[in-house]
């Protein structure tokens, strides 16, 4: 078994130390859900997190780790008789982000729970990592069926399995941990509200914190047993303070001025729901547990708020996490001096600073504070030699009308078009491909039913085989992959139209978000085409390419359409069973090189040849109109709309318009 890296051998990262150690003093708090780029210690810290956790005792034989002072009642391996138990370690439990949902809670054995009817269950994940970590990364990733499943059992502590009226309940109390990188894609907010805690971790700018990032790593792969050694002393005084906080946690005493500071806080942040004010209430008094403490002081509550309200703030997708910490002081002050502990320990001790966990830990992060500039700050346009204009703002953006790939797909869950899914309305039955996960019962029976005096039934219930179980077929949606292909050329320079049509651009990546697809950016202008954002389920990095999208130039719609075409055609090789809605944004007229018009016409019926779903957003304006973009569409196969008929509410039949023309 290899060794983990130590947890106080990490080096910086004082928020994420805090957050994991607070959630191991008391789950209750909720778990952790750690952003950051890649290459930052994230499952680092969470890994090395288990060793320090205290041992735990269990049932000897029991699959669900039931606490043998306090048996499960309806732990399925029970009854269980109090009693002595077996000590083992704390378990580390990684949910891979392509399991299944069997894989996650647990499957019943389908076939004996029919013909025998008795309850065959094979624990998942979820009792697997009862009492202990759950550890997911790229939580961002998982399928959101999967991410509800998650989070309902960590804020129940417990599962529940039913399979057409058998069903099994056993206890599923955890740490849970999340990581993921935001360039890959946001979790959906009602999500995000479901983690107690968030921290930003990011590489430290300092090259002497990053020298010592390079020297303890080289020397743990040198010798791991060896480097752990080196920090064994360290590791055991940290348990030894987890546990000790673990005992005086309940003594710890959450004073009504405290209370009232928390409630004026998440007030002042006009976050959503009462979640974030009982979060900042446990938190707090981790903390006060953590630095040796009885009562909660306003320093508890500032930190609580620190870690628990930044991702409880965001509107949408492209809104930054953050606090503003001069607000919340401002918040605290009002709220300050009712109620608070008189003994405040030295802030050198022990207890100290908030309670950092390890000697080398720097002053108090600040890293999930920083705000992204307003879209459109790259300054004023300024003429350049080829007529250049910088970044302008995108218009607010609206709600659109809802484009959709026509036919029936097979790709991963979302929420734009068709697609045969496992979850969603039964549609019909077939033979199970593997494992059997969802059964159709009806159809099961009339399989059987035929057969039942051959196969010698004398008394009740059916005599079921293998070839009679029939896997129910679910119709639900799918995510696609939307390409756009926007047009910044000089025609689409004036800067209230291209603002127009950024804001159209960035009203379309918000839904592209809401229905968990993921997205492309293709830009042409002067004498070429780029892809300014590979294919991603990261609409805020696409929406940040849009911001500080320049315009000026001919206009080499052919080139556009032909990166396009390729982007398209490597993403069908990456994933085959995701299919693409290529959103066309431009005037429609086609300048530069050799017969420029009859280029962008054979480009575009590539498209057509191929079946692409395709829409072209129509930016001409003016009185005189050239119908550029209808004609454009007509080739590619699709349909045209302009930038005021996008709007939800102006208009009507466009998703009958894009499947008429793409069938």
């Amino acid at each position: 078994m290899t060794t983990p890296f130590p947890f106080t051998a990490v080096v910086g990262q004082d928020d994420l130390r805090l957050a994991l150690l607070l959630n191991a003093v008391s789950p209750a708090v909720g778990g952790v859900l750690v952003r950051g780029e890649k290459g930052t210690a994230k499952s680092t810290a969470v890994r090395a997190l288990s060793a320090l956790l205290p041992k735990v005792a269990v049932v000897p034989g029991c699959r669900f780790s039931c606490d043998p002072a306090a048996p499960d009642a309806s732990c399925p391996d029970g009854p269980h008789e109090p009693g002595p138990g077996t000590a083992r370690p704390a378990r580390m439990v990684e949910l891979p982000v392509g399991a299944s949902e069997d894989r996650l809670v647990g499957a019943l054995d389908i076939e004996r729970a029919l013909a025998e009817g008795v309850k065959a269950f094979e624990p998942g994940l979820l009792a697997d990592a009862h009492r202990g970590i759950l550890y997911v990364d790229e939580v961002n990733l998982l399928h959101d069926h999967l991410v509800d499943l998650l989070l309902d059992a960590a804020a129940m502590g417990a599962s529940y399995v039913e399979r057409e009226g058998v069903s099994v309940r056993h206890a599923a109390r955890f740490l849970l941990v999340g990581t993921m990188n935001p360039e890959e894609g946001e979790l959906r907010p009602q999500l995000l509200d479901r983690f107690g805690l968030t921290v930003e971790v990011a590489a430290s700018r300092e090259p002497e914190q990053r020298v010592e990032v390079v020297r303890r790593r080289l020397a743990y792969d040198d010798d791991p047993a060896g480097f752990a050694a080196r920090w064994a002393e360290e590791e055991a005084a940290v348990r030894q303070r987890i546990i000790a906080a673990r005992e005086l946690l309940p003594q710890v005493r959450l004073g009504d001025g405290a209370l009232r500071q928390i409630a004026a806080t998440c007030a002042a942040f006009e976050v959503d729901g009462m979640r974030a004010d009982i979060v900042m209430a446990r938190t707090a008094t981790a903390l006060a547990a953590w630095a040796g403490r009885t009562d909660v002081l306003a320093e508890d509550v500032r930190q609580a708020a620190l870690l628990a309200l930044p991702h409880r703030r965001r509107r949408n997708p492209f809104d930054a996490p953050g606090l503003d910490e001069d607000k919340l002081d401002e918040t605290m002050e009002q709220f300050s001096g009712e109620d608070e502990g008189e003994d405040d320990p030295d802030p050198d001790g022990p207890g100290g600073g908030g309670g950092r966990p390890a000697p080398d830990s720097g002053p108090q992060g600040g890293g999930d504070t920083a705000a992204r500039p307003e879209a459109g700050e790259a300054g004023e346009p300024q003429a350049s030699g080829a007529r250049e204009q910088s970044a302008v703002r995108a218009a607010e953006p609206f709600r659109t009308k809802v484009l959709s790939v026509p036919g029936i797909g097979e790709g991963a869950a979302g929420r734009r078009s068709r697609a045969r899914t496992e979850h969603g309305r039964t549609t019909g039955a077939r033979r199970p491909r593997g494992a059997l996960t969802k059964l159709h019962l009806a159809a099961t029976v009339q399989a059987a039913a035929p057969h039942q005096r051959a196969r010698g039934r004398s008394g009740p219930g059916l005599v079921i085989r293998r070839d009679d179980l029939r896997q129910a077929t679910r119709e639900g949606r799918e995510g696609n992959l939307v390409l756009f292909v926007v047009d910044a050329s000089g025609s689409m320079a004036a800067r209230q139209r291209m603002g127009a049509v950024k804001g159209a651009v960035l009203s379309l990546l918000l839904d592209a978000y809401q229905r968990r697809d993921k997205v492309g950016l293709v830009t042409f202008r002067a004498s070429a085409a780029e892809v300014a954002l590979p294919p991603t389920s990261s609409v805020d990095a696409a929406a940040a390419r849009l911001e500080s999208l320049p315009t000026g130039g001919r206009t080499p719609l052919a080139a556009g359409l032909l990166k396009a075409h390729e982007v398209l055609r490597v993403e069908r090789l990456r994933d085959p069973a995701r299919r693409a809605l290529v959103v066309v944004v431009t005037d429609g007229r086609a300048t530069g090189g050799p017969e420029p018009v009859a280029l962008a016409g054979r480009a575009a019926r590539l498209f057509a040849a191929e079946g692409v779903a395709s829409v072209v957003v129509d930016c001409e304006s003016g009185p005189v109109r050239l119908g550029l973009a209808g004609q454009l569409a007509g080739e590619l196969g699709g349909t045209a709309v302009t930038l005021d008929e996008l709007r939800a509410d102006s208009i009507a039949g466009l998703v009958k318009d894009v499947q008429r023309r793409a069938a």
